[in-house]
């Protein structure tokens, strides 16, 4: 998703009108504790079933030290954002949300969010997930969890790490193996997602990026020196066979569980299956081709708050002060099976090597852009990478793309 507005209300001033609310409110629901501010009234939370299993015992323990009552809404994970858009403006929305930050830029835009009080506890998180967050200085979301890609290696094809991308082609090619390697590609979009980690390390980007890690949409940085470098490679590797347009994502997971090659960049989606064929794998961070750290794009989980809430220092409450505990954030981890965002939870699922291995790649990752802006970039970069990799020219079009996509930036 794309976005950015300053449509949703300063949170300062939410919270405000909320304790004004409550203290006009007539009636309560319970007792509390030293520990929490005195509040009321109830919350209505959107989650999916494995979020809302995990949540069970914190929403009754915020209920019996608040008095305030939680509802948990179970909905479908692909529709939660989406309904999020069309039903908030109406007032039918619920308080907190769940879901990804590449939501985040639309929801500004659209004034459907508010930014959250987080204060000191953003340092208990990966820097990662709270620059995912992060909108024009201020935290629109409370995180939970890191996805990313990462490098999957058959260990018993072999039995190290690569550290450079010609280190890898080399290992899967001493291996006897049908591909070298393999990264599952559309045959006329390419895939940006997947074949960003070797991007970065050319030291290229799409956007530059502020002190916070949020993202400079008047700053397009793709058609950078360190761009064309990475075209320029993206060409060799097209014109040696060894990124390849008719290996799709399905075909390249059917090579790697049928043992076709040892290495495929991939995402814990496809750990079960690998595991279900008895392959013995390890995660490994993306292998450099351009010198620099492969960072790939992390995506992050977490909670939104409404603007529209008429219960925001409640929401506030729940989402710093339970959510952002380490049970809670481990517990969502056992759910989802994704890496945690709090540093102590993050700390403690190390313990699980799969786990450690895809977290150690995203903390070290860049958050994908929700910005508008990106909107005008998808489409033109899958495109020009393609066609570089069919063999075009790749200064030439990588740097009609990049027009292109600033054309469209600029309306």
């Amino acid at each position: 998703m794309k976005v950015n507005k300053k449509g949703a209300l300063a949170v300062g001033a939410l919270i405000t009108a909320s304790m004004l609310a409550l203290a006009g409110c007539a009636g309560g629901g319970g007792g509390t504790t030293s520990s929490a501010p005195a509040m009321s009234g109830e919350l209505t939370v959107w989650v999916d079933q494995n979020r809302a299993d995990a949540l069970k015992d914190i929403v009754k323990t915020f209920q019996d030290e608040t008095g305030v009552k939680v509802t948990l809404v179970v909905k479908d994970n692909a529709k939660i954002a989406a309904d999020f858009t069309a039903q908030v403006p109406t007032g039918k929305g619920p308080d907190i949300t769940i879901a990804a930050h590449d939501a985040l830029g639309q929801f500004v835009q659209d004034g459907l969010v508010a930014p959250i009080e987080i204060g000191d506890k953003a340092g208990d998180f990966l820097d990662v997930a709270i620059s995912a967050f992060t909108n024009d200085g201020k935290v629109y979301g409370l995180p939970y969890a890191i996805e990313n890609i990462a490098l999957m290696r058959n260990t018993d094809l072999v039995a190290e790490a690569p550290e450079t991308f010609d280190d890898m082609i080399a290992a899967g090619t001493a291996a006897g193996t049908t591909y070298p390697f393999v990264v599952g590609l559309d045959p006329a979009n390419a895939d940006p997602y997947h074949l960003y980690g070797f991007q970065t390390s050319f030291g290229n980007s799409v956007f530059a990026q502020n002190e916070d890690g949020s993202y400079d949409g008047s700053q397009l940085t793709i058609g950078d020196d360190a761009g064309l470098a990475y075209a320029s490679w993206l060409g060799a590797q097209g014109a040696a066979g060894t990124v390849n347009l008719n290996l799709t994502q399905d075909l390249s997971k059917e090579a790697f569980n049928s043992g076709e090659t040892p290495f495929i960049i991939t995402g814990p989606w496809n750990v079960a299956d690998a595991e279900a064929k008895g392959i013995n794998i390890a995660i490994d961070p993306i292998p450099t081709a351009g010198g620099e750290t492969a960072r790939p794009f992390v995506g992050v989980q977490g909670f939104y708050l409404s603007a529209k809430s008429e219960n925001t220092l409640a929401a506030n409450e729940f989402l710093v002060n339970y959510m952002a505990r380490e049970e809670v954030q481990t517990a969502l981890y056992e759910a989802g099976d994704r890496p945690p965002a709090l540093k102590a939870a993050y700390d403690k699922a190390q313990s699980d090597p799969i786990t450690k291995g895809f977290g150690d790649v995203g903390a070290s990752g860049a958050p994908q852009p929700s910005i508008p802006e990106m909107g005008a970039v998808w489409d033109a970069w899958g495109v020009a990478e393609a066609a570089i990799i069919k063999g075009a020219d790749p200064a030439a079009t990588w740097t009609k793309m990049t027009e292109d996509i600033q054309a469209k930036i600029d309306g």
